[in-house]
């Protein structure tokens, strides 16, 4: 039992510093952000101490508090110890970031228990040991969240982005419990364990081939994939703290829950195949959109578009493991990059520009991607390639376009000497991080999520088109400099930074130009 205390715990200080948010909801509460951060810090206190239960007792289950298997359960494995500690860590940094961001506001106090509320409801989603848990969580921290985004309800553009985010949020909770009733019918059971051990051995039938549909439904719609991405890219009308929230396994439980049904996703290979296809288009749509936003918060949006789509592409090629190591990874970046995002504005204001801006050509941008490939060679050599999948040599040759690009700039003419010096040394760090960091996440959910199977003739056709897309997209970021301004590409650019117009295509169809003023 004291390996499941901690993480039943975690969210108990968060529920009471809520209520004590909605007690005192005015401006500047005297109790209610000191107790918030305290929670939060409590909350962050039980998540380490379920890790370090984990590495001392091994993974398991609480027994179910409720009624004929339904009710609140407790799993402590991998996957759950690492986003219980990426949660409540990033939430206890939120927390303390909104009690000095929001001081003087009128209605501090509601924020305050709003952002208590979801930050608990994600915790109960991300510890769920059967279904009943995590439906009622997942539906819990949309709720909760929609209240976030609507702290300035007077503002058109928030009322506009909740009512977009609520609707799909409502289609990808029908998903989830759809879902969640088809597993239950094909496995006969709540439990979660339970499940993922009968879908390793293949049983399900058809029933689990359909929830894993829906699953991935659910985890699309979650995780604001194309054409439904529009909410994520307007919620600059809510305060900076919530964009920071959305990183602590809110708009990426989408991945966690194909992470977490993971045995079963791989009963469903169609549904895999479709995953690669949306997340792969959506990541490169959002990265070529965010080359063109002019407002920092604005581009940051729509490289959380890409990187949700890239998780989501991860989860279709199987790397459940990659994908797990990416959400921990992205949401740290993320959610300081918006918490120091207009601090990083003054900075880069007052930068004195010496010289001529490092513009990469044809040449620069070959020699850039022929340096990055010997790297990865090199590197990937030095951790062995004859022990990695196809689906893990594709996602180190996608690092390559990555790491490609970094080069480009410091290969440029105009660079200086020390600038390409620099990028080489980075470059060189970044890959023998990412293999070290890969073998670290595999290692870790060994016994947890399952190995990607060898691919077929579909899975090898989507795996060239993948690479050779990110590899062609890669190209043009790197010399987007060169052509961006260029005249022929004036249309291109005015229709990528409206996103090819398909967020106002949604507005009209929902109605999202015509919204309530406020009573």
């Amino acid at each position: 039992m004291q390996l499941f205390f901690a993480p039943m715990s975690a969210p108990v200080p968060l529920l009471l510093a809520g209520a004590t948010g909605f007690l005192d909801c005015g401006c500047r509460p005297k109790l209610a952000p000191s107790l918030a951060e305290a929670a939060s810090l409590l909350a962050l206190l039980a998540a380490i101490s379920s890790a370090i239960g984990l590495i001392l007792l091994g993974a398991g289950d609480s027994p179910v508090v409720g009624l004929r298997g339904v009710g609140l359960c407790t799993r402590v494995d991998a996957v759950s110890a690492s986003m219980l500690v990426l949660v409540t860590f990033v939430g206890w940094i939120v927390v303390r970031y909104a009690r000095t961001y929001l001081d003087g506001e009128a209605r501090q106090g509601a924020f305050t228990g709003w952002l208590c509320l979801t930050l608990a409801s994600v915790v109960l989603l991300v510890t769920a040991g059967n279904l009943f848990q995590l439906v009622i969580a997942w539906i819990a921290t949309s709720l909760f969240l929609h209240r976030l985004l609507l702290f300035y309800p007077q503002r058109i553009a928030a009322q506009r982005a909740a009512r977009k985010k609520f609707i799909t949020a409502r289609l990808g909770d029908a998903a989830l419990l759809g879902a969640a009733f088809l597993l239950v019918a094909a496995y006969g059971t709540f439990d979660i364990g339970a499940i993922l051990a009968a879908a390793r051995s293949g049983s399900g039938g058809g029933l689990a081939i359909a929830a894993a549909g829906l699953l991935g439904i659910a985890a699309v719609l979650k995780s604001a994939q194309f054409p439904v991405h529009g909410w994520l890219t307007e919620v600059m009308e809510t305060p900076t703290p919530v964009s920071a929230l959305l990183h602590a396994g809110v708009v990426n439980a989408g991945g966690f829950l194909l992470i977490r049904f993971a045995d079963v996703m791989l009963l469903a290979p169609g549904m895999l195949a479709a995953l690669v296809v949306i997340g792969g288009f959506s990541a490169l749509f959002g990265s070529l959109v965010m080359l063109t936003q002019p407002a920092v918060k604005t581009s940051l949006a729509w490289s959380t578009v890409a990187q949700m789509g890239f998780m989501i592409l991860e989860c279709g090629l199987a790397l459940f493991p990659l994908a797990l190591l990416h959400i921990v990874a992205h949401s740290l970046y993320k959610a300081h990059s918006f918490l120091a995002s207009g601090g990083a504005v003054e900075r880069v204001a007052a930068i004195r520009r010496p010289g001529p801006v490092a513009i990469p050509k044809a040449g620069a941008v070959a020699r850039a991607f022929l340096s990055a490939l010997a790297i990865y060679v090199f590197v990937g050599a030095c951790f062995g390639f004859e022990h990695k999948s196809p689906q893990e040599i594709a996602l180190g040759a996608i690092l390559i376009f990555g790491v490609a690009y970094m080069l480009a700039q410091g290969f440029a003419d105009a660079a200086p000497r020390a600038l390409t010096q620099r990028t080489v040394a980075y470059a060189v760090a970044t890959s023998f991080g990412y293999f070290a960091l890969q073998w670290s996440a595999i290692s870790i959910t060994a016994n947890v999520l399952p190995v990607p199977p060898h691919p077929g003739p579909l899975e090898w056709a989507l795996i060239a088109l993948t690479v050779a897309s990110f590899g062609l997209v890669a190209v043009l970021q790197a010399m987007f400099p060169l052509w961006a301004y260029h005249p022929a590409a004036a249309g291109l650019r005015v229709h990528l930074s409206n996103g090819f117009y398909a967020n106002a295509i949604f507005d009209r169809l929902i109605g999202g130009w015509s919204v309530r003023n406020p009573s």
